[in-house]
């Protein structure tokens, strides 16, 4: 196919439940669009049918792949190959579970026309929704972590963790190459890196919807702060190459 307008990266890890549903969604909503698009689903190391379950939509779907790694790396390795292999000028990825529709992206495209690199969804600014809300430990949890985030490795943005970010291609490939955190912490690393190469960077509401079979443990929170402080021990001690690209200098 011709080089693709947007790529769709979706992580999974044992989805073959809810991912049906969600490429069906993806698929209903970009088949209306007068762009062009890839959908790449990259399985990370899941042991029950992920694999099989996109094997068996790829003849339905337009332009759908599987990148199946037999080994369980974390989230942010999988949606770091998953953005490096993808082709498209705008590279998103979304979570397995649909918590935020492929909808939220026609509101994305009016800010990468006003000249931005990277666009985030988050469920912490005004106009986001939550349906329903997460409770009240996960929320405080949240705010919390979000403060130390903010604190140490990210200035003034309020959500880093929703999984619904979106990239130019360019800052999509510099920024996944220098990705170092390979599971839950890669959100703020990769947000952290944007600010850090000076791309220019969007933070928008989306609607977002709570699933109860989330696998995000309370045990993650910790995980993500612990990963916050290397990645603030990293830049601090510039083992980042952070030389921004000529188109910047």
């Amino acid at each position: 196919m011709a080089k693709p307008y947007l790529s769709v990266v979706i992580p999974a890890y044992n989805e073959a439940d809810r991912l049906p549903l969600t490429l069906i969604d993806i698929d209903k909503h970009l088949s209306k669009t007068d762009f062009s698009y890839e959908i790449i689903v990259v399985s990370d190391g899941s042991t029950d049918n992920t694999a099989e379950i996109v094997n068996r939509f790829t003849p339905l779907i337009k332009n759908l792949k599987l990148m199946d790694n037999l080994e369980n790396r974390g989230k942010g390795a999988v949606v770091r190959s998953g953005m490096l292999a993808a082709h498209g000028n705008l590279r998103l990825f979304m979570d397995a579970d649909n918590s935020t529709s492929i909808t939220e992206f026609a509101n994305m495209q009016q800010f990468f026309k006003e000249g931005y690199d990277v666009v985030i969804g988050s469920r912490a600014v005004r106009g986001a929704q939550l349906r329903p809300p997460q409770p009240i430990h996960k929320q405080l949890a949240g705010k919390l972590g979000n403060r130390f985030i903010r604190l140490l490795a990210v200035k003034g943005i309020h959500d880093t963790q929703c999984g619904f970010k979106c990239f130019t291609e360019e800052a999509a490939r510099r920024i996944f190459s220098l990705q170092r955190i390979e599971r839950w912490g890669f959100d703020v690393e990769i947000v952290a890196l944007a600010q850090a190469l000076g791309y220019k960077i969007k933070e928008m509401p989306v609607t977002w919807v709570n699933n109860l079979r989330s696998h995000v443990r309370l045990s993650s929170y910790f995980q993500v702060l612990w990963e916050t402080v290397k990645i603030w021990w990293w830049l601090k001690r510039r083992s980042y190459n952070l030389t921004p690209p000529a188109s910047m200098q």
